[in-house]
């Protein structure tokens, strides 16, 4: 058996570089630049697929879907501004939001017949299943 010599001073005191790369892949730092993916549910019913993201705050006119070569395309881009000014001071902010996703459509999916609704922040794309032909089933007899 080898004895190994564990040093647990990494753990306790972590190096000035790995600080920065955790700050730089925290969460918190895509509100800053405005790239936070919104998050998303896809579910499969028996005649349709039903694809609803989180888009609190954003107005459908924000918003944008579209089918190119195949692929579901959902986008979204959103500035909000407000002004005030008193006497003796004056504020301006600003805020720009924006994302995009795209999503592979099974061979099943009817691209042209696709419906969206938005409804309490949430947007809710509904692609109908073509309809195909019942697989025959058959037996193969062995000779």
């Amino acid at each position: 058996m080898n004895l190994i010599k564990w040093n647990n001073f990494d753990n306790n005191f972590p190096s000035l570089s790995n600080v920065f790369d955790d700050f730089f892949k925290n969460d918190s730092l895509s509100f800053a630049t405005g790239t936070r993916l919104p998050a998303v549910n896809i579910k499969e019913g028996e005649k349709e697929y039903t694809i609803m993201l989180a888009v609190p705050g954003l107005k459908k006119e924000a918003c944008k879907i579209s089918v190119e070569n195949n692929n579901l395309i959902i986008s979204a881009d959103s500035k909000n501004s407000s002004r005030e000014e008193g006497d003796n001071y004056s504020r301006y902010e600003y805020n720009f939001n924006s994302f995009s996703r795209s999503f592979a459509l099974p061979d099943n999916a009817d691209s042209e017949n696709i419906s969206a609704k938005q409804e309490n922040g949430e947007l809710i794309i509904t692609l109908p299943k073509k309809e195909t032909e019942a697989s025959s089933r058959r037996e193969i007899e062995i000779t």
